[in-house]
C-alpha cells in the first residue's frame, strides 16, 4: 500500500461540482492499494500516518503527530500511485489491486484511521475527483506498506 502524505491547511475533494469531503488543518492521504496488499498493510499505514510527527511544536520544529495537534485526515483513493513508468510512455498499472480489493482495503485503511480519534473525510472511491489543497510548509511525504521507499 502506497501514500502520498500532505500536511495542509486545508483540502477539500470534488465529485462534479459536489464537495464530498473537506478538511481543516490535517492531513491529505492519496491511498494507493497494491495487487499483494492485506489488512496489514491497511493497519500499519494507518497507525504510521496518524503518528508521524510532521507539525511544528512550540519551538518550531517539527515534533507532533496529527494527533497532538487535532488535526482532521482527508483520505483519496488514488491507484496511479502504482502506475509503472519505467518502459515505455504509457504507465503500467498491472502491480494495482483488482478494484473489489482496493476498495475493501481502501475503506479497511478508513476505518483504522478513524479508529485512533482524528475526523476522517474521504473521497468517493473510483470516481473522478478535484482535489483542491493548501499545502502547509509545504511538507510531502511518501510512503509505502512494504517499505521500498
Amino acid at each position: 500500500m502506497r501514500a502520498v502524505v500532505q500536511r495542509v491547511a486545508l483540502a477539500r475533494v470534488r465529485v462534479g461540482d459536489r464537495t464530498v469531503g473537506e478538511i481543516g488543518r490535517g492531513l491529505l492521504v492519496l491511498l494507493g492499494v497494491g495487487r499483494e496488499d492485506t489488512e496489514a498493510d491497511a493497519e500499519y499505514l494507518a497507525e504510521k500516518i496518524v503518528h508521524l510527527r510532521i507539525f511544528e511544536d512550540a519551538g518550531g520544529k517539527m515534533n507532533r503527530s496529527l494527533l497532538d495537534v487535532g488535526g482532521e485526515m482527508l483520505v483519496v483513493s488514488q491507484f496511479t500511485l502504482y502506475g509503472d513508468c519505467r518502459r515505455g510512455r504509457r504507465p503500467s498499472y498491472s502491480e494495482a489491486a483488482p478494484s473489489d480489493r482496493a476498495r475493501a482495503l481502501y475503506e479497511c485503511f478508513i476505518a483504522k484511521a478513524r479508529q485512533y480519534g482524528p475526523r476522517v473525510e474521504t473521497g468517493v472511491f473510483q470516481e473522478m475527483m478535484d482535489v483542491e489543497l493548501v499545502n502547509a510548509g509545504p511538507v510531502t511525504l511518501l510512503l509505502d506498506s512494504r517499505k521500498q521507499f
